[in-house]
């Protein structure tokens, strides 16, 4: 199966071109490091990108303050990883092993030549998305999850790092071992989650630690923008890499993670040019790296609560914690999300045992028990394949008689003949059993009512599209999808009843729910887009 890079292991070593290297000397200047002086330290921002002359640069262990790997850094080799693009944080301590003079860029000096010499551009995102598949990977990081076992907010946060393909290390508070006894002793054995080698965060969310690692973007140093695109799934992601290839000033605002309920399926197998197959997390992943080589710009976790459009026909949209941001255009693209079930106790099990996404962290939960998967759609039998790996076996409990109207047919047919798998038709969920942790579940069949043991029950019905923010300014229909086209009077299909906002993928009414529909509707809609602010830009 694909995934987010390439393998640095097997990858050939080729040095920049010599005239990328004399661009580069153009725009930078020599620094010099002697051995044993940081070159880099955690927590910094990957403001500058650091091309070797001569010398050598190593990883350091921030505990032992020993080198980390085998490998280093040497001439004609530079640092970084795809965090630069948008100025993220740097997750590994970098050190001069020996007496080294490099060249250094400042970032947008050195993104405005990657966006003249498409070559010298492949060759940085290459090799960059290789580093963050290793440091992934491996979990090289200075980012320290504890306990997510124990604490539901803790798991979040694990599940944001895990969906933004950001590395981490996760410890087990009942391990034994001298690290994680070490670790667990500085925050006085509560989850938490620790940054750097020292520094616990507090009632760890999502949003602080995006904070830290430059994800929540300083988004109040610039307020307008000529394109919101409001949803970082399939195909608010696609319309990111065509507005910046087309020029236009975008700002992709997502509230949980790249790739959206895509960002969930463990492995998609149908989509084009990826025959192996692969996970939505990892697609959305790309697509995300593509966008931002073009100059667009993500914030995440950040929710957008309400908009209202201006007397000059712009729009500003207010975000949690009373942020606001205008935009002269905005794409709605924020999807949809599966549906709770009215079962008592619901939300206190949430994370202890009830899911929503079945991914490589929540797989985890699987081990030595049953899983229960509620749901007919792709999704929810991508979840029953890829968790019965782990499980020691799988129910899928859908609705209805037959999975054909709501499931592709491969897949189907996979389930059906997988004896790790028992598929109950006719069937739903009518009880949680369970204190702290999710023990068992009731499940009511056409013949009985049985009750299953399980310690993981992941719910991928229905799809409520998220567009309670467009406050009546887009007018949607009784189910809250949007209006396009001609069931908004428009002759345009992805226009709304509002000038200037679009609409795509899943959260527009009557479309296909697929993920590669979803990306080409946000593909297509930058032409639209860019014709309405070419027609509505105000005179010179």
């Amino acid at each position: 199966m694909e995934t987010l890079g390439q393998d640095l292991e097997t990858m050939r070593r080729v040095p920049l071109a010599p005239d990328h290297v004399d661009a580069i000397c153009a725009i930078g200047g020599e620094t010099f490091y002697p051995a044993g002086s940081v070159v880099m330290d955690i927590g910094e921002p990957l403001d500058r990108f650091v091309y070797v002359i001569e010398g050598e640069i190593e990883v350091v262990d921030p505990h032992t303050d020993e080198r980390l790997f085998d490998s280093t850094l040497g001439a004609t080799q530079f640092m970084g990883e795809i965090g630069f693009l948008n100025r993220g944080t740097n997750y590994l301590k970098m050190r001069a092993a020996t007496d080294t003079r490099v060249i250094e860029a400042p970032r947008q000096a050195m993104l405005d030549l990657m966006s003249r010499v498409p070559e010298l551009s492949d060759h940085i995102i290459t090799v960059f998305a290789a580093r963050r598949r290793k440091q992934y990977e491996l979990n090289n990081s200075a980012v320290k999850v504890i306990g997510a076992d124990r604490d539901a907010a803790v798991q979040a946060v694990e599940r944001f790092l895990s969906r933004n393909r950001i590395p981490f290390q996760s410890f087990d508070m009942d391990g034994r071992d001298p690290e994680t006894v070490q670790v667990c002793s500085l925050i006085g054995h509560e989850p938490a989650v620790i940054l750097g080698t020292d520094t616990p965060l507090l009632n760890p969310t999502p949003r602080k630690v995006a904070q830290y690692l430059g994800l929540d973007l300083d988004i109040c140093s610039q307020r307008t923008y000529e394109l919101l695109i409001v949803g970082g799934g399939p195909a608010g992601v696609a319309a990111a890499v065509y507005a910046g290839s087309e020029g236009i000033e975008a700002l992709v605002v997502e509230d949980t993670a790249v790739g959206g309920q895509a960002g969930t399926s463990s492995r998609i197998e149908n989509y084009m040019g990826f025959p192996t197959g692969i996970s939505g997390t990892d697609l959305t992943w790309r697509g995300q790296v593509q966008a931002m080589k073009f100059g667009t710009r993500f914030v995440m976790p950040r929710r957008v609560e309400a908009m209202i459009r201006q007397e000059d026909g712009s729009y500003c949209v207010t975000l949690d914690d009373d942020d606001q941001l205008c935009a002269r255009s905005v794409l709605v693209a924020t999807g949809v999300q599966y549906r709770r079930l009215p079962l008592a106790r619901l939300e206190d099990l949430e994370g202890a045992g009830i899911f929503y996404s079945a991914t490589e962290m929540e797989a985890r939960f699987c081990g030595k028990t049953q899983a229960v998967v509620i749901g007919g759609g792709n999704s929810a039998g991508q979840a029953a394949m890829f968790l019965s790996r782990a499980a020691s076996h799988v129910h899928l409990v859908v609705r209805g008689s037959s999975l054909a109207a709501s499931m592709s047919s491969y897949l189907s047919q996979r389930l059906e003949a997988d004896p790790r798998i028992t598929i109950h038709y006719n069937s739903e969920v009518t009880a949680l059993h369970g204190d702290t942790w999710l023990e068992a579940i009731t499940l009511r069949t056409q013949e009985e009512e049985r009750r299953i043991d399980t310690r993981a029950l992941f719910i991928m019905i229905g799809a409520a599209p998220n567009t309670g923010w467009l406050s009546g300014v887009a007018e949607t229909d009784a189910k809250g999808f949007v209006l396009t086209g001609a069931a908004a009077g428009q002759s345009d299909d992805y226009a709304t009843t509002a000038p200037g906002v679009f609409a795509v993928g899943d959260v527009r009414a009557h479309s296909v729910k697929r993920v590669a529909s979803a990306v080409g509707e946000g593909s297509v809609v930058v032409s639209r887009i860019w014709q309405y602010l070419d027609e509505t830009s105000p005179p010179h």
